[in-house]
């Protein structure tokens, strides 16, 4: 039965108007995105599959072109339509905490961290440089590295904060594997990047694991 026979309730693009977003499933949100089905599929039936064949919608988000564009039902405009979409939420969040000190939002300084974090298949480490009423100069990534970790170098992470005139940093590093338990090389990298910034005046703020859609602060867990 196509989605136009349906009641109006279990309609999909009905149901957000109605409830908002937040009522609607993965695959109901997906079905959005992907407008119609194939021969056969309505578009949430094919969304399901979807789901399915990549194991969330993470999963999908994080698909890379030739895997995306695999899939029955995508494609290269997809591909392209969803990499505007994840870009346009980076940088909604990022003018949500431009302006204003970000420990007066901390919600949004997360949220901004995970869009940026979140959807990526190799460790990174990241600051976001602030000034001294805490909000943001830059969001800069400072280290590289595979899935097994990242090196991150306190001489250089003091260098960048003093050629930005930082004031407070707010480090973070994704785990690709979801668990967003600190290491005890998290704790140890740190503890040296507060030391060497101490010594510039320059204060650690906190410092957000990512993983998945979970976050773990070390300010809030008495890590700092």
């Amino acid at each position: 039965m196509p989605i136009t026979d349906w009641p109006a309730d279990d309609r999909p693009r009905e149901k957000l108007i109605a409830k908002g977003a937040n009522a609607l499933s993965d695959a109901e949100l997906l079905a959005i995105f992907l407008r119609t089905g194939i021969k056969g599929q309505t578009a949430v039936d094919l969304a399901r599959n979807l789901l399915a064949e990549f194991g969330s919608l993470r999963g999908l988000l994080k698909a890379d072109q030739a895997g995306f564009c695999m899939a029955k039902g995508l494609g290269i405009a997809k591909y392209a339509q969803l990499q505007a979409v994840m870009e346009m939420s980076r940088r909604y969040f990022g003018e949500c905490i431009e302006d204003g000190d970000v420990m007066s939002s901390p919600d949004d300084t997360r949220r901004y961290l995970l869009a940026h974090l979140s959807h990526l298949s190799h460790e990174v480490f990241a600051g976001l440089f602030l000034d001294n009423k805490h909000r943001v100069i830059e969001f800069r990534l400072l280290s590289q590295g595979t899935i097994d970790g990242a090196s991150v170098y306190p001489r250089e992470v003091v260098k960048q904060a003093l050629q930005l005139n930082a004031a407070a940093l707010i480090f973070a590093h994704n785990h690709p594997s979801g668990c967003v338990k600190p290491s005890q090389a998290d704790i140890s990298i740190t503890k040296k990047l507060k030391a060497a910034l101490a010594l510039m005046d320059i204060r650690v703020l906190d410092h957000l694991i990512i993983g998945g859609n979970q976050t773990h602060s070390f300010a809030e867990h008495g890590l700092l």
